[in-house]
């Protein structure tokens, strides 16, 4: 009986079968199997087949990974995101005075009077910003000037960032008709390119240098507060 099993996992191995496969058709132990099938060879065309089963399961295997990776990530993000809950007005507040300190372009002693300036490729961080403009700052709408930055590789698709950028913000396209270029690098080793890339979006607040003076004292609040 042995002998038979042995004989029939040999033949099932020159068939181009795998250790896998081949387990399930003869109940042996994967040692015994490999005992068995120490010195067994394959033609070329057969070695060709084992390669290829091997190719698809390592594939199968790989994507296998990848979900249980995004499952993973779609649970601690889901987790995280109830753990912050409803903003209060005060934690918005400071959430803005802490994005802007970041971000945000600061009055320099060389550069008296710069007003508020914010420029990102984040639309969520643009949308945080403008709502805290808006909500915290007492910002009205028509103060609001926006201009969007591309590589000069997109110059024919300026109403497709137009267009994102309006339905990111809820701002009226309007809003968006600067639109400035910058020259790309031949090699360049950008990962947000095609889709993934939307430009970037500096928002400006008109005669806004008082406001900017004012956050930086904000800054300094924070830094005084622990």
């Amino acid at each position: 009986m042995k002998s038979k099993l042995k004989n029939k996992a040999i033949a099932l191995r020159k068939e181009g079968n795998t250790y896998s496969e081949i387990m399930k058709a003869i109940p042996v132990a994967k040692s015994t199997l490999s005992e068995w099938l120490r010195e067994v060879g394959m033609v070329k065309e057969v070695k060709q087949v084992f390669t290829e089963k091997r190719r698809l399961a390592s594939l199968r295997g790989g994507q296998a990974r990848r979900n249980q990776r995004i499952t993973l990530f779609n649970k601690i993000i889901g987790k995280a995101e109830k753990e912050i809950g409803k903003l209060s007005k005060r934690e918005l507040w400071l959430l803005g005075v802490a994005l802007y300190w970041a971000e945000g372009s600061k009055e320099k002693e060389s550069r008296p009077g710069s007003g508020v300036m914010l420029i990102n490729s984040d639309a969520d961080l643009i949308v945080v910003f403008l709502r805290w403009l808006f909500e915290i700052c007492h910002i009205p709408k028509d103060q609001i000037r926006c201009e969007i930055y591309l590589h000069d590789s997109y110059k024919n698709e300026i109403a497709r960032f137009q267009e994102y950028w309006s339905q990111k913000t809820g701002l009226p396209l309007s809003y968006f008709n600067t639109v400035y270029f910058k020259r790309n690098k031949i090699n360049t080793k950008r990962k947000n390119t095609g889709d993934l890339y939307n430009g970037q979006l500096r928002v400006k607040v008109y005669r806004s240098s008082s406001l900017n003076r004012q956050i930086a004292g904000w800054v300094r609040g924070i830094n005084k507060g622990f």
